[in-house]
């Protein structure tokens, strides 16, 4: 190919006088930590919830004569085996998803500029 085939390729005048936008060099930082917040509680909660779950456990091994307590034909153990874990969990995901709320308007506002 010959120089006379060749064709020069300019920017037009508004792309030139466009002003670059650069991502904010800490929003990697601020998602990171956001991230590491939700780990952190996501685990607290979790090993929380299995302390809870397991305390009960051990109060209904530990306690012989919950047996006795007998409701509808069945044993008071078994309810609270079938029933009295629901309590538990709902508490936990209301902690966790107030938590998460309060994690991300955090990272919201750090990201924005209000703190």
């Amino acid at each position: 190919m010959s120089s006379k085939n060749r064709v020069r390729v300019t920017a037009s005048p508004a792309a030139v006088t466009a002003p670059i936008r650069r991502p904010l060099t800490s929003e990697p930082l601020y998602a990171r930590g956001l991230v590491r917040a939700q780990l952190r509680l996501a685990l607290t909660c979790l090993a929380g919830f299995l302390l809870t779950a397991g305390a009960l456990t051990l109060v209904l091994f530990a306690i012989p004569s919950l047996n006795d307590i007998v409701i509808a034909h069945v044993p008071l153990p078994w309810l609270l085996h079938a029933y009295g874990y629901y309590p538990i969990i709902v508490l936990f995901a209301i902690i966790y998803a107030r938590g998460v709320t309060k994690n991300e308007n955090r990272y919201r506002a750090l990201r924005e500029g209000d703190v």
